[in-house]
């Protein structure tokens, strides 16, 4: 498939995601979480080419949350080109997490909820009504499988989430999308990897569950999006009731 069609393909997939969920709706004020990874990238790539091509109307802020005690870099002269180029306003915000040596708490907890609460405060500060994340669709099936292992809970991650009694909404346009096809369309384009990774990314229990997915994925290769799929196709009348 030649790259012009693959990207068409994709940003189609976002629109659906956007169609089906409601994500974005016309004079959405929409704050995109840009961390400068393929994900985030390939988000608001395919969500401001869309934007082109449709009647609808809506702003994109580009947001990036830099800890700067964590140890990871990123590229920041070119997500600000790449931000100009998508007429999205990139907004910088550095903090430091508080990290002790003692301290129970994992490092990537900590880092997660300053900035989230960081992203929250610029949403509200800004008043947007729409936070975007690059989560997609491996990353739903993978929160699946935790919180059933850990904490005993069918849940994960939703397309769609109000947040503080309506204030905004968190949504996610890349649901609909798998890993591989997001680190296809990031190949296809060249967007540069983060120039240092952050040395956490791989201490935790999300990495091992990518590992058995994987291996359900040889036993068929359409296991992801089949176990994506039964998150909406739920039977209760043959599940234990409490």
């Amino acid at each position: 498939m030649k790259a012009d069609k693959y990207f068409l393909e994709i940003e189609k997939s976002v629109g659906r995601a956007i169609n089906c969920y409601s994500l974005i709706r016309e004079n959405d004020k929409v704050a995109v979480a840009l961390s400068g990874g393929k994900d985030s990238l390939v988000m608001l790539d395919a969500v401001s080419n869309r934007r082109k091509r449709l009647p609808v109307k809506y702003d994109i802020l580009a947001v990036h949350i830099h800890i700067k005690n964590i140890g990871y870099k990123t590229d920041f002269e070119f997500i600000k080109d790449f931000c100009n180029e998508h007429n999205a306003p990139l907004h910088i915000i550095e903090a430091e997490a508080v990290l002790k040596d003692d301290d129970k708490t994992a490092p990537c907890f900590i880092c997660s909820r300053l900035r989230r609460k960081l992203l929250f405060d610029f949403v509200k500060d800004t008043g947007c009504n729409k936070l975007a994340f690059g989560h997609h669709r491996d990353d739903a099936v993978e929160t699946l499988l935790m919180n059933m292992m850990f904490n005993a809970s069918i849940s994960s991650i939703p397309p769609s989430l109000s947040m503080f009694g309506g204030e905004f909404d968190i949504i996610r346009p890349l649901i609909l999308i798998g890993e591989d096809e997001i680190k296809k369309y990031a190949e296809l384009k060249n967007f540069p990897p983060q120039l240092k990774i952050c040395p956490y990314s791989g201490d935790t229990n999300r990495f091992t569950i990518k590992g058995i997915l994987n291996e359900m994925e040889k036993i068929n290769k359409k296991a992801k999006r089949n176990i994506y799929a039964a998150m909406s196709n739920i039977h209760s009348e043959y599940l234990p009731h409490k």
